[in-house]
């Protein structure tokens, strides 16, 4: 699989160094542009660069790794026909106040669907630490292996994500529809909580929609 990655942090990063390692290809991209690549790609091995628009072509799937404020002006063209994994937080104090999201009306992944309409949704990686991202990974079958959220409304997209999840090493507990996905957005019990399968469906269900968990408190 093509594994296109726009966002350059961590766990941008620690996504390619993954998928690279389970034998797909991938295409790393920041907002400065190829040429500022050179130390993000160190200890990377076999990733090609681009820019977001090249990382957006060159996929099958595009991971979407990048501060939720600047999600607006991604150009939706990019993503027509592909399928995005959305791995963004909200953080207020960094993203600048949303009244939908603040007042529990929607959820981040129902609002990058609605901007990039030509594309197919799925909420995955954003409820792990990038360092867990690259220790965590276990084979299938392994009594040990943590299990992460997957949330989409279109079913073939959600077991395309399931599947390649198995690939990296994480078992995927069915999370429902985007508009569930609050279930497992920042400071709810899911976030960032190393759980296996049965744990993260019992995190997922004391979710409650109005309260945070305080803030910090996912990190080992």
């Amino acid at each position: 699989m093509r594994i296109g990655i726009v966002g350059a942090g961590f766990i941008g990063r620690a996504v390619a160094q993954i998928a690279l390692a389970a034998g797909h290809e991938v295409m790393l991209s920041n907002s400065r542009g190829p040429q500022t690549m050179s130390s993000v790609l160190a200890g990377i091995t076999g990733c090609q660069i681009g820019t977001a628009e090249q990382a957006t072509q060159f996929a099958d799937v595009v991971l979407l790794a990048i501060p939720y404020e600047h999600i607006p002006s991604l150009p939706p063209a990019w993503f027509e026909g592909k399928t995005v994994l959305d791995a963004n937080n909200y953080y207020p104090d960094r993203d600048g106040h949303i009244a939908a999201l603040d007042t529990f009306q929607t959820t981040t992944s129902r609002l990058l669907a609605e901007h990039l309409r030509g594309a197919t949704v799925v909420k995955v990686f954003n409820a792990i630490l990038a360092a867990d991202l690259l220790t965590d990974t276990r084979p299938h079958g392994s009594s040990e292996r943590r299990a992460l959220p997957v949330a989409a409304d279109d079913a073939d997209a959600k077991a395309l994500v399931v599947g390649l999840l198995d690939e990296l090493g994480f078992d995927a507990v069915d999370a429902g529809s985007l508009d569930d996905s609050w279930r497992f957005e920042r400071a709810k019990p899911a976030y960032c909580a190393p759980l296996d399968k049965a744990g993260l469906e019992i995190a997922l269900a004391a979710a409650e929609r109005e309260v945070e968990l305080p803030l910090g408190s996912w990190r080992r």
